[in-house]
């Protein structure tokens, strides 16, 4: 297990990511002064992105469905927590973005590469009430 968002595990079986990256940014008020630089004051925490990217080929590993239970857990518009391989919480997640492109086609039109991105934004932990909705995101796997 690579990590964890909500219910959904990121793994060799449902999809594993190549790359994370995070950005995390603060605050601050400024105020101009005359012949110096703005004065400037901290003012609180600012928007803690992460994205995460890579490939699979379903040939080899990965499901095609994790991608679109990705979909359907930004659809409920929810946070989820977010948890790594080795236990550390990063806290409350919302989904912004899901990307997937599609290549090297069979035939019949199924994809034998299928890269893509997914881009979650950090949410107060005051949110943490509606987290509990577990049941309807466990509808989510069936």
């Amino acid at each position: 297990m690579l990590m964890v968002l909500g219910q959904f595990v990121w793994s060799i079986n449902t999809v594993a990511y190549q790359e994370l990256k995070r950005k995390t940014d603060w605050r601050y008020a400024s105020n101009n002064r005359v012949s110096k630089r703005p004065a400037t004051q901290f003012v609180g925490l600012g928007s803690d992105k992460i994205t995460v990217s890579g490939w699979f080929s379903p040939m080899l590993a990965g499901d095609p469905a994790s991608i679109d239970k990705l979909r359907l857990m930004a659809d409920a518009g929810e946070p989820y927590v977010l948890v790594s391989g080795t236990g550390a919480v990063f806290g409350l997640y919302e989904i912004e973005s899901v990307t997937e492109n599609t290549s090297l086609f069979y035939p019949n039109g199924t994809a034998r590469r299928i890269d893509f991105t997914l881009a979650i934004n950090r949410v107060d932990d005051d949110k943490i009430d509606q987290v509990g909705l577990i049941h309807d995101a466990e509808d989510l796997f069936v």
